[in-house]
């Protein structure tokens, strides 16, 4: 028995140890899950509260392509994109036609879904809400929510995701609040 043990504690030695992932692996796991939820936040936060085209700028890929439920394709690439909201964000400016206008956009807690594809990329399906500030007596109103769908493209060589392609669907306005009160079942 003493020889066995011996045999078997030589061939763990000698057995090469397990292979660490390449230095260009996608991360997986919760890092993968991190890494997509940081860059959701910064991609919508460009577009919304921070009105910086120029910071999603680097989060697209420049064939990206966004399709919108209720006007078709709404960026035919990157450069399109970007377009986009620097038109809105301009007209925000002093001066412009929406000055001062204002709105955010919220994840729906627990909706995040983030499915790995392969070693080339990472799906993610979500659902948001979209608000307006209209002034310091009403503050920020709820005005509609959607659901969305991004495929984040791995770039090995740069270690980092880019979004690829954008489905944004199921638009809809905020439903009332306080919902209003059923009629009370006629007696008999």
């Amino acid at each position: 028995m003493p020889f066995l043990a011996l045999a078997a504690a030589a061939a763990l030695a000698a057995a090469p140890a397990p292979a660490a992932p390449p230095a260009d692996a996608m991360p997986r796991g919760d890092d993968l899950e991190q890494r997509i939820a940081d860059l959701d936040a910064r991609l919508f936060w460009a577009g919304f509260e921070g009105c910086d085209p120029d910071a999603m700028a680097p989060l697209l890929s420049p064939d990206f392509r966004m399709y919108h439920d209720l006007i078709g394709v709404s960026a035919t690439d990157a450069d399109d994109m970007v377009a986009g909201f620097r038109r809105q964000c301009d007209a925000r400016k002093p001066g412009g036609k929406e000055e001062g206008y204002k709105n955010r956009r919220e994840i729906v807690p627990g909706s995040r879904v983030i499915r790995r594809m392969g070693d080339w990329g990472a799906l993610e399906e979500a659902a948001h809400l979209f608000f307006e500030w209209r002034g310091p007596a009403k503050g920020w109103v709820l005005v509609g929510g959607a659901r969305y769908m991004n495929l984040w493209q791995w770039l090995p060589a740069e270690r980092r995701f880019v979004l690829k392609q954008s489905y944004s669907y199921d638009h809809a306005p905020a439903a009332p609040y306080p919902p209003a009160v059923a009629a009370a079942p006629a007696a008999d």
